[in-house]
Parts: C-alpha cells; structure tokens; sequence
C-alpha cells in the first residue's frame, strides 16, 4: 500500500510524530520555564524571612538589651544582646534562612546555661530589621554584628566566639575567613547552596543557574581558628554528608559531634549530647566548664 504524500511528492508526517513533536515542545517548555523560575527567583525560594517577633529572651526568664545596628549601606538591624552570669566569653549568632531571632530563644537559652554572652540580629530583611536579604547583605549584616561587639561592647575580636547555624553557618564562616574569631562552631551547615540545590534538582543545571553561593566548603579550608562542626543524620533539609565534607575538608585543630533530630529541631532533640558537646568544646577554648550543678533545663526551640 502506497503512502499518503503532499503535493509535491514528499512523504506526510504522521500523526504520530506531530504528536511528539508537540510533547517535546511542551517538555522544552516547561524546562526552560523552571530554569527562569530558579533563576530570576531563586532568592525568593531561599530567604523566608517573618516579621513577626513571637517572643523574647525575657520569656524564658533572660534579661536582654535591645540594640539597633546601622550597616555601612545604612539598613537598620534589629539585635538582641544576652549577657550571661560570670561569663567565661561571647558567641555572636548567626540564625538560618527562615523566620527571625525570636525563633532562637532556646538556643539563646543553652549558651546562656553554659556561661556565653550572646549577640543575636536579625539579617535585613528579618524580623524589625530594614531591607530585603541577599548574599553580599547577609554577610554585611554579621560584619556590622561583629563590629558592634568589637568596637561597642570592647571584645577582642580574637576572643569572640562565632556560632551559625544552617545559613548562618555560611555567614559566621565568611565573618571568620575575614576576621579570625577565638573559634568557629557550624551548626547543620550545608556546602553550598548549588550543592543543596543539586541534591534537590539532580536534573537542573543548577551550577548554571545559581546566583547565590554561600559556599562553606571553599571557605572552611581557610580558617585555621579551632572549628566545631555539628550535624544529624537525621537532618531532612541539609543531609549528613555535607557535615562530614565540611569537617573533612577543615584544617586543625577541628573537632565533630553527631546530633540526632530533623534539621530545625536536632539542637532541641539531641538535649544533654548536644549541650555537652558544645560545653566540651567551649571548656577548650573559651574558659573553664559551668559547675556540675548548673541547671540543665531543656528551653523549647
């Protein structure tokens, strides 16, 4: 049997093939579609900040300070300093990339127990602070922290403590490539964002795509100030394996501790292990222990 043809003798496609033509078509499209998504959009899917402030170190029994920080682009930022009873250091925290510094007051709780001033902010963006939050904010926002301790508070930037957690560890990381702190603590860190991303979208070009790096794992080679690294196999935003690339790839002296729990709960979760790690690693490098005694009250994250 003889097969249809066009006029002038070529051979007529088959429904078939314009059927797949189109789903192709359609497939490029949405494609391309979602690599623009991630692409124009991605600090949208990264940052979520809340204005909201929920509670306040006061709510767990602290007394605190309100302090206002101006940035050297002039965004106004809203911080928490939480001086601690015969403290043995300070930490400057530095949070995640979701809700605000009222959502860390138990952590602010547990470096309070073990004798830790605490400087808390809010990134721009967050909370009462002003702005929008990018990469090159973020690590202006802990350089205006970590200026006020040093030039308002009189830490020696030698004696500060930097503490991140998730995003924050990025941030604190940068702080101490540039300003070498007492010691780094990084608190269910990731690589890089790209790195997460790739876990998440393994058929993206994400590396293309990225924008935004924070890219701890270039970083933390370069520090040489002793360093904690902390994280969950249990962690369901961050995996495991991004803990252990970070704590491999740093330099000596470095010290691992493996927590339990899901990714914004481990610290809570973990309760006694985790505290003790941290004291253990303070004792060495911040000053002496808290007396055996000291209340070890579990504060809610």
């Amino acid at each position: 049997m003889a097969r249809p043809t066009t006029e002038n003798g070529g051979a007529r496609p088959s429904v078939l093939w314009r059927v797949a033509k189109s789903l192709l078509r359609i497939a490029v499209g949405v494609y391309v579609g979602i690599c623009l998504v991630i692409l124009v959009f991605q600090s949208h899917l990264l940052y979520h900040p809340l204005r909201e402030i929920e509670r306040t170190p006061e709510g767990v029994g602290l007394s605190y300070e309100e302090v206002t920080l101006r940035t050297t682009d002039g965004v106004r930022l809203a911080a928490w300093y939480v001086p601690a009873d015969a403290a043995r250091g300070t930490v400057l925290f530095c949070h995640g990339n979701a809700g605000n510094m009222s959502h860390r007051v138990g952590t602010i709780a547990i470096l309070n127990r073990l004798r830790m001033n605490v400087l808390l902010f809010d990134y721009r963006g967050y909370g009462a602070s002003e702005g929008s939050p990018s990469e090159a904010g973020t690590y202006r926002d802990a350089e205006t922290a970590w200026r006020h301790l040093v030039q308002q508070r009189g830490v020696a930037p030698g004696d500060l403590i930097l503490h991140g957690r998730s995003l924050g560890g990025a941030v604190a990381a940068q702080v101490a490539q540039k300003h070498p702190p007492r010691a780094l603590i990084l608190e269910s860190t990731f690589t890089s964002v790209p790195d997460v991303a790739r876990g998440m979208f393994p058929w993206l070009p994400v590396r293309l795509l990225a924008r935004i790096q924070y890219d701890t794992l270039e970083r933390i080679a370069r520090i040489r100030c002793p360093k904690l690294i902390i994280h969950s196999r249990d962690d369901d935003l961050i995996p495991f394996e991004h803990g252990r690339r970070l704590f491999e790839a740093a330099a000596e002296p470095k010290t691992w501790l493996e927590i339990t729990g899901r990714h914004n709960d481990g610290f809570f979760t973990s309760g006694k292990r985790y505290e003790k790690g941290l004291d253990d690693f303070l004792s060495r490098h911040a000053g002496a222990r808290p007396a055996e005694s000291a209340d070890v009250r579990q504060a809610k994250p």
